[in-house]
């Protein structure tokens, strides 16, 4: 019987490989809230370079995240790092 592996979409490609994703999430240490905000603060900053402004910006993202608010990736975007 052959196992079909499903192959899991890397979000992090730019920081960690493919092999080394898929390993920390194979034994659960992803922070999956952690990832969606990483990804929030990596689209905000693409939108802001090409000049969109902050409230467009934040708008387009609850596109793409309709249950949160838009106070959340306000918070998310602008939180400063420990």
């Amino acid at each position: 019987m052959n196992t079909i592996k499903a192959k899991i979409e890397n979000p992090l490609s730019e920081l960690i490989s493919d092999e080394i994703f898929e390993l920390l999430d194979a034994h659960g240490l992803i922070d999956d809230k952690a990832v969606r905000d990483y990804q929030i603060r990596k689209k905000f900053k693409q939108l802001r370079a090409s000049k969109v402004s902050a409230g467009d910006a934040i708008d387009s993202i609850r596109e793409e995240y309709p249950y949160l608010q838009f106070d959340t990736i306000r918070k998310i975007v602008y939180q400063i790092s420990k």
